[in-house]
């Protein structure tokens, strides 16, 4: 369990940075990204430093390590927020999941209808609870401080027919990440899960390893592809692609409270720019995406129903199998109705 062998680790960095603090009143921020300068992740972290650095009068500098110089996966880069040599870093759910399965929970699918209802439900409670279960679920040595986004939305794309209904996938084979959530889910749909490791998705889509995957538009057109094959996108929509933002705990309780409120304002800054970044970046790669010869579909609302409704199995298996999986499932579908209503609420006012 992470929280035993985090414990002493995280006294150890919390009596570090209380040294730190008393030897000088200047914070330096270590911050990193497994991804490149192309990615909204990269952006968020732009946003982040000029928001913090300006914002805290040069008190607080913020360092951006992109790629793999301080970890090479999200494993190995937890553990450094958890010792505190790392003190900033982002993940998927599926980079998280080895340590906290409950963030799969981003991955359910149709859940969240759509950008302004996901919005709403990552910047509110929801968000908070699941932080404090991670911090309870480290020792608190991990703090999530926000979620953003990261492509945009999961859809199904796939080298060999147009998919309009659930029957279309079957015998599909699918690439997924290893976690056993996103197989569920292509299972209960009828196609066959294969995992490959995403530097090899490339060659796996040209001899037929995979004939298909579920990635934002900007993820597909960046890693090219088309050039390898895959001409079919059906825009689904079944998964928000959330982006997890964490931080050493002692790092950032070790700040005076003035200090504190400059990051988490930084990490509102830093999520509405991530929430901003692939809505502009996916306007050409879609243009792109066509203007070569892809086909791109939106299914009906029936159709989108069916698929729905073909994933149902999957909500009951992440009840039954993910540890605390019941007690995230139920924050994210209250947090979801609510912000439902909200919207629903708001957009009627505004039809008047």
């Amino acid at each position: 369990m992470i929280k035993n062998t985090l414990k002493s680790l995280t006294v150890a960095a919390m009596l570090a940075g209380s040294a730190m603090a008393a030897a000088a009143q200047d914070y330096t921020l270590r911050a990193t990204a497994n991804s490149n300068e192309n990615d909204e992740d990269y952006d968020g972290l732009v946003v982040f430093k000029n928001y913090v650095e300006a914002a805290s009068n040069g008190a607080i500098a913020v360092e951006l390590f992109i790629g793999t110089q301080l970890c090479g996966n999200g494993a190995e880069c937890l553990q450094g927020v958890a010792d505190g040599t790392i003190d900033i870093f982002v993940s998927t759910s599926g980079g998280a999941s080895g340590i906290f399965p409950y963030v799969q929970v981003l991955d359910l699918p149709y859940l969240m209808a759509d950008d302004r209802i996901a919005e709403h439900v990552l910047s509110g409670d929801f968000t908070r609870k699941m932080r404090d279960m991670a911090l309870e679920d480290s020792g608190d040595s991990i703090r999530l401080m926000t979620i953003g986004n990261t492509g945009g939305w999961r859809n199904f794309a796939n080298t060999k027919r147009r998919i309009a209904e659930p029957s279309d996938m079957e015998g599909l084979k699918i690439r997924t990440v290893v976690a056993d959530l996103p197989q569920e889910l292509v299972k209960a749909l009828g196609a066959a899960p294969t995992p490959i490791p995403w530097p090899e998705l490339f060659t796996s889509f040209q001899t037929g390893v995979v004939e298909g995957s579920k990635n934002g538009i900007t993820d597909i057109m960046g890693m090219k592809f088309p050039d390898a094959g895959l001409k079919y996108v059906t825009l689904d929509g079944h998964a928000y692609m959330g982006a997890l933002w964490w931080m050493n705990n002692a790092r950032f309780l070790e700040m005076p409270e003035d200090m504190r409120r400059v990051v988490v304002d930084g990490f509102y800054a830093l999520q509405q720019a991530t929430f901003a970044s692939p809505k502009r970046k996916s306007i050409e790669a879609y243009e792109q995406f066509v203007a070569e010869g892809g086909d791109l579909y939106v299914p009906t609302p029936e159709q989108k129903e069916a698929f729905k409704d073909g994933a149902a199995p999957v909500f009951d298996w992440f009840k039954a199998n993910v540890a605390r999986g019941e007690e995230i499932f139920d924050a994210l579908t209250t947090a979801v109705a609510e912000a439902e209503e909200e919207i629903g609420a708001a957009r009627a006012a505004d039809l008047n």
